[in-house]
Formats: structure tokens, C-alpha cells, sequence
């Protein structure tokens, strides 16, 4: 059976990889896919949680929670990105500081 451990090990590599994607890459779309990983890594920390301390259903339902306003958030996203692609012609974040203007 896995442990409690294993879980917040992996939450723990799943938080590590979205935070050094989102401080090394200049691609927006990559920004928003570490963002993605963080909230990820956050949902399984809730449900891991519910599963092995409290014994209910609390951590699932606020990792349903996490899930929609991941959902949202890409969408969103996304869609300002393509927006930004279509007046920049790029997706480097080092030009959105243009968008000032």
C-alpha cells in the first residue's frame, strides 16, 4: 500500500517542476502549463490528506474545486494568449511588458 509519504513526495516533485518552469521558460503557454503542475500538486496534497488523516471527503472536494479553476484558468489563459499572439506575433513573455502602451 502507498504511504501518506509517497504522496507528499511526488506532490512535492510535481511543486518543484511547475515552479522551476515557470522561473526558466519566456513562452507564456509554458508558464501557464507550470501553473498547471503547482495546481496539480496541490490537488493531490487535499486528497492525500482526506484519504490517510481525516478519513472524509473534504480534500476530494476541494481538489474538484482545484480541477475547475485550473480549467478556467487555462482557458482564460489561453485565450489571452492568443490574443497576444495575434497583435505581437510572439509568445516570449519578455514583450508583454509592451502591452502598456
Amino acid at each position: 500500500m502507498i504511504s501518506l509519504a509517497s504522496y507528499l513526495i511526488i506532490s512535492i516533485i510535481l511543486f518543484v517542476i511547475g515552479l522551476m518552469v515557470m522561473i526558466a521558460r519566456k513562452n507564456i503557454v509554458a508558464i501557464l502549463l507550470g501553473i498547471e503542475l503547482i495546481l496539480n500538486a496541490a490537488a493531490l496534497n487535499f486528497v492525500a490528506y482526506s484519504k490517510f488523516v481525516t478519513n472524509n471527503l473534504d480534500g476530494h472536494i476541494f481538489a474538484l474545486f482545484i480541477i475547475v479553476v485550473a480549467a478556467a484558468e487555462a482557458a482564460v489563459g489561453l485565450a489571452i494568449v492568443i490574443r497576444f499572439f495575434q497583435l505581437k506575433e510572439t509568445i516570449h513573455i519578455d514583450e508583454a511588458t509592451q502591452l502598456r502602451n
